[in-house]
Order: structure tokens, then sequence, then C-alpha cells
């Protein structure tokens, strides 16, 4: 499954297709859905729980939900946003991840 094939599926789901609504709750509850990942994450590191990944599995899948609806709420599809950052990365590390590239860059 592409990019763009998960977004219109998960916006099957939605309850409001208007833009301005795809994008408002797009953002908040992305954030919500990261504060639960972390969450999951704060468990394992700072007290004592295994790492739950199928909990972070099924959170992480909330979070491309909400980033479906953002992109449809911005009227793109979620593959021109990540061919969009893919080339961002690229221009930023040409030749993989340098920690002098990322302290000294200037975007």
């Amino acid at each position: 499954m592409d990019f763009n094939e998960y977004q219109s599926l998960a916006l099957r789901t939605a309850a409001n297709t208007s833009e301005d609504r795809l994008l408002l709750n797009g953002v908040m509850g992305l954030c919500g859905e990261a504060g639960e990942c972390i969450d999951v994450v704060k468990k394992h590191l700072f007290q004592g729980h295994e790492l739950n990944r199928d909990k972070l599995i099924d959170e992480a899948g909330d979070c491309l939900w909400y980033l479906a609806s953002i992109a449809s709420g911005l009227g793109v599809g979620l593959g021109e946003i990540a061919a969009g950052n893919v080339e961002k990365l690229r221009k930023r590390y040409p030749d993989g991840f340098a920690a002098d590239r990322s302290v000294n860059r200037s975007t």
C-alpha cells in the first residue's frame, strides 16, 4: 500500500470532510497521539515497564491517520508530503546524516 492509497482508505472514517475541519482535527489529534507515543516510551524509560511495542505501533498508526487528515485538509496527498520531505533531506544531507551538517545547517 502506498501513502496516497492509505490516505484515501483512512479518510473514509473521518467524521467531517471539510478541509478546515480535517486540518484542525488533524493537527489537534496528532498532538494527542504523539503524546500517547511518548507516554509509552516514558513508562519504559522511567517507570520500569517493558517497551510495549504493540501499543507504540498502534499509536504510531493513529499518528499516521491524523497526518492523512492534515494532508487532506491541505489538499495534498501524503505521497507528496513524503516526497517533499525526502527531497529536503537529500539537500540537507546529500551523503546521509552528518552531525556537522546538522549543527551548521542554514535551514
